[in-house]
């Protein structure tokens, strides 16, 4: 949330912030995803680290913040601040990538099986958003750089968070890979009106956590994890709609030989 309104708050009350949102704001959240009294819980919604609990909420606060604490001087003349030090943006998205190994690989409670899953799909989505963000600049006519890579994986590790225990490396790329471009765009969008999100919290980490839960419904698959649930593509196939559990041809499936 600290990243939206940067330059714009006091350390004193941010922790006042920090105290009432945790109270107020996350653990109420937290409660209707996680809590199987939760209403989200019970209408079957899956976040299997924190997508929803920790990205969306902390990104729709960091909107919130940015609106009420209005715009920088700096902002308002047009003027761009470039980042002081790229080595340790580097550094930075090294230590949230690592970081981010603990409380998805971590969110399976024990060293087995689906916490390797958690852990290969959090790297292979970071990857995937890191390389989709730099070349989709490209594409745009921007020279690829080093800042739109660490950006990028910021994003996927976001996006990847609510199904890192709910889908397989495949879906995994294509996730990290399709929020990339969202967040891209919403950045962009962003970047041409009057809100001064410092640091573009909410196009990276509300959108990205958004869309990482929109995808989450899609791709989720209990061949991956058996407690969460199939999503739209594991109980659907081809363009009727055809039950998995008939095969894709529409035909029953043939027993094992």
């Amino acid at each position: 949330v600290v990243g939206a309104v940067a330059e714009r708050v006091k350390f004193t009350s941010y922790i006042l912030f920090i105290v009432l949102f945790s109270l107020f704001v996350y653990a109420p959240i937290a409660h209707w995803t996680w809590h199987p009294e939760g209403f989200l819980f019970k209408m079957g919604a899956l976040d299997f680290a924190g997508g929803t609990v920790v990205h969306i909420s902390a990104g729709c606060a960091a909107l919130a913040g940015a609106l009420v604490l209005k715009r920088r001087k700096a902002h308002v003349e047009q003027r761009e601040i470039p980042p002081a030090n790229i080595p340790y943006v580097l550094i930075g998205t090294g230590l949230l990538w690592f970081g981010w190994f603990g409380f998805n690989g971590g969110s399976a409670l024990g060293a087995n099986q689906l916490a390797v899953t958690a852990f290969v799909t959090t790297n292979t989505a970071a990857a995937s958003a890191g390389l989709s963000w730099m070349f989709f600049d490209v594409m745009r006519g921007k020279k690829p750089s080093v800042l739109g890579f660490c950006i990028g994986a910021v994003v996927g590790l976001v996006a990847i968070t609510p199904s890192a225990g709910f889908v397989a490396v495949p879906q995994s790329i294509f996730i990290g890979f399709a929020t990339a471009i969202i967040s891209n765009l919403a950045v962009y969008y962003k970047s041409k009106s009057k809100l001064d999100d410092t640091l573009d919290v909410f196009p990276c980490h509300g959108v990205g956590g958004m869309v990482g839960m929109i995808m989450t419904g899609i791709f989720a698959t209990k061949s991956v994890n058996g407690a969460g649930a199939d999503g739209f593509a594991a109980t659907a196939c081809g363009p009727r709609g055809r039950s998995s559990e008939r095969g894709c041809r529409g035909g029953p499936r043939r027993p094992a030989a």
